[in-house]
């Protein structure tokens, strides 16, 4: 449902810095507050400084783009917050930026407030320039200024306002740096205080061509439909080729459709090159003159350490050392502290010694029914099995991993990891854009497969979905697997060469045989810093707290099952089943039931390669953890696989992982074994 604009006003446009007047509330009876902007600027941090707890986070309606809602108070009034994903300009491209774009179209906010960054302003001020021209009520929140000084950047935010003619704040949320200040501004806002007026031209003049502004008045004046945005940022979005705002105006004018759209085409044959490139290059025009009058830099920016340290990571001559430095300081933190120290400590000492036999011993004298003793105790119960496996060698591990990859994550890292793989990547039928979900899948494969939704293309969605489900271990198997090559680094190196090998050749394949082109490559950088130490231990509470309500329970429901089995006779049935595909691989049979454990979790599995490792030589070993790595996902993984990409295309992905981990671990085998490697 459309609400119709407002007409045009000959009264003077007010000069004074303002919002408009507050709309509609939402649902719940509240103002509405959207938060907006690129990526990487602060917006979630904002959206958590105006929230606190109350938070929900669901899917847009018939997107897979999750939204996060809240409501908070500012001054004592209740409102409505939405985070929304990451933008560029109100002309969409990805899914994202068109479930942003309908937030604000449809949903109406009382108060935008567009979160930039201090030094990037020449960049994503141009989306600012569209909210104005809009009309819509959007306060400027200029972020990450703390930073900004340090690089030697002054900006004069009062002309700065005065020259936008919109409210504008200076903050540095990670410094709880003016939030007073800002939510000053959006009370104001809210209390209709210093009114704009709405359906004036607006005082952004921005340069357009002459051709283009012709035109532009050309279209307003035909349209008489009803829309939630000002008839010039209507007309400027046709100009743009915008395909929705097309349908928008074909289904809210009458007669005059043919000439609205002949104007447009008049308008797009007079220039050689795109509108949507000629707009948005003079608003970066526009922006560059305004920025010369309130932003001077002084030149220790050039000399600052970040930006020095930037430019090494991103070059590939110095960017791998920094990565293999990387991957070795998370090998000794993970696989050796987490790993070994830990895991030896909680499963010899804890578990070994003062937990499973005094549980054993009291089951033996207490409870008379071998059946419920197998239960909770014994060689697969509850406690001495599932808690065992989550607590003493999955939980260090898990802890350990997130730990560090909360330090990376705050670090400003992995954005340019990115960058420096996209090469790679798109050899594989990627982009460096899928290096987030790439990596968070060495957290957790589930969470890393709902993560792909961020990518562009269903191409580049099904290609990572595969790729995740096939040779990225989650953090609870790759510690396993660390663990399990401890003091054998020729073992490790061998495994993590035929692994990612394995991934290059498999994306590199898949992507020649599916249809489709890969997306041009761009991410937002975040500025580089020390890690707060606030920061990371918050992201690893929360991240720690969801593995001990979404994946402990599942450890505990393994053993269940695993116990139900031996009492039906179908354990023992699947392991007979499993024998033979376990000798094909050259391995022992008790190894049948580490692959039965990773039916039900891959680090369960691992887990269990782990319990029997002493009866493996090194071949084995290799062999057994790469077939381990690249057997079929978990149960939550394959579920979460259904919801985004399908039922179908979920058993296409398994029915090729199954067959093809046993293939290679078999081929490697006979490899090993001909070429002498790890007897």
């Amino acid at each position: 449902m459309h609400t119709s604009h407002r007409k045009s006003s000959k009264s003077k446009h007010n000069k004074k810095a303002s919002c408009h007047s507050p709309g509609q509330v939402n649902v719940q009876g509240m103002p509405l507050v959207a938060i907006v902007g690129n990526p990487n600027v602060g917006k979630s941090v904002l959206f958590n400084i105006l929230t606190g707890a109350y938070v929900t986070v669901s899917n847009y309606p018939g997107t897979t783009v999750e939204v996060s809602r809240g409501k908070g108070k500012i001054y004592g009034r209740e409102v409505a917050v939405v985070d929304t994903p990451g933008m560029y300009s109100l002309l969409p491209i990805t899914e994202e930026e068109k479930v942003a774009r309908d937030i604000l179209l449809y949903e109406q906010p009382d108060v935008i407030l567009h979160v930039v960054d201090a030094k990037n302003l020449e960049r994503m001020l141009p989306m600012v320039l569209q909210l104005i021209e809009a009309k819509l009520p959007v306060v400027l929140i200029v972020n990450f200024m703390d930073e900004a000084e340090r690089l030697g950047i002054e900006i004069d935010l009062k002309m700065l306002e005065q020259k936008l003619g919109i409210p504008v704040v200076a903050t540095s949320f990670i410094m709880n740096r003016g939030i007073a200040s800002l939510k000053e501004k959006i009370g104001t806002c809210l209390n209709g205080a210093s009114e704009m007026q709405s359906g004036q031209p607006n005082e952004i003049n921005v340069p357009y061509h002459p051709v283009i502004k012709k035109n532009v008045q050309r279209i307003e004046a035909e349209l008489t439909g009803t829309y939630h945005l000002n008839p010039r940022a209507i007309s400027l979005l046709l100009l743009n080729n915008d395909k929705e705002i097309e349908k928008l105006v074909r289904a809210n004018e009458n007669g005059n459709i043919d000439k609205i759209f002949q104007i447009v085409e008049d308008a797009r044959k007079y220039f050689s090159q795109p509108l949507s490139y000629l707009l948005m290059q003079q608003r970066v025009a526009f922006v560059r003159n305004l920025l010369a009058t309130v932003v001077t830099t002084s030149k220790k920016s050039t000399r600052h350490f970040a930006n020095r340290l930037n430019a090494l990571m991103l070059h590939p001559m110095t960017g791998i050392p920094f990565l293999l430095i990387s991957l070795y300081l998370l090998y000794q933190f993970v696989g050796v502290f987490g790993a070994q120290v830990l895991v030896d400590f909680l499963e010899n000492t804890v578990f070994g010694q003062y937990i499973n036999p005094p549980v054993n011993q009291f089951l033996d004298s207490v409870v008379p029914w071998q059946v419920v003793r197998d239960l909770f105790g014994g060689e697969y119960g509850i406690i001495t099995l599932g808690i065992r496996y989550a607590v003493a060698i999955i939980l260090p591990i898990v802890g350990t991993f997130f730990l560090a990859f909360s330090v990376f994550e705050d670090s400003g890292y992995l954005p340019r990891l990115a960058m420096l793989i996209d090469r790679v990547f798109k050899k594989i039928g990627l982009n460096g854009r899928a290096v987030i979900p790439m990596v968070l899948g060495f957290g957790c494969d589930t969470m890393a497969t709902i993560v792909t939704r961020t990518l562009e293309t269903r191409r580049e969605r099904l290609l990572s979905t595969l790729l995740l489900a096939l040779a990225i271990p989650c953090s609870a198997q790759l510690g396993v697997i660390l663990g399990l090559f401890a003091g054998r680094t020729d073992l490790l190196l061998l495994w993590a060469g035929v692994v990612t090998g394995i991934f290059l050749l498999v994306g590199f394949l898949a992507a020649r045989v599916m249809p489709g082109q890969g997306p041009a490559f761009y991410m937002e950088l975040p500025p580089l810093r020390l890690p707060k130490l606030s920061n990371v231990l918050v992201k690893t509470y929360t991240r720690m707290e969801w593995y001990f309500w979404e994946v402990f329970p599942l450890f505990i429901l393994a053993s269940v099952l695993i116990w139900a089995g031996k009492i039906t006779g179908l354990f023992d049935l699947t392991i007979r089943a499993l024998v033979p595909l376990v000798r094909f691989l050259g391995l022992p049979d008790d190894t049948a039931v580490a692959f039965l454990f990773g039916f039900f979790r891959r680090d369960y599995g691992a887990a269990g390669l782990y319990d029997i490792q002493n009866i493996l030589s090194g071949r084995q070993l290799v062999v057994a953890a790469i077939t381990l790595t690249l057997f079929v996902p978990c149960i939550a993984q394959f579920s979460v696989m259904i919801k985004e990409r399908g039922w179908k295309t979920a058993l296409a992905v398994n029915a090729f992982i199954f067959p093809f981990a046993f293939l290679v671990g078999a081929l490697l085998n006979w490899l090993f074994i001909l070429m002498g490697i790890g007897v």
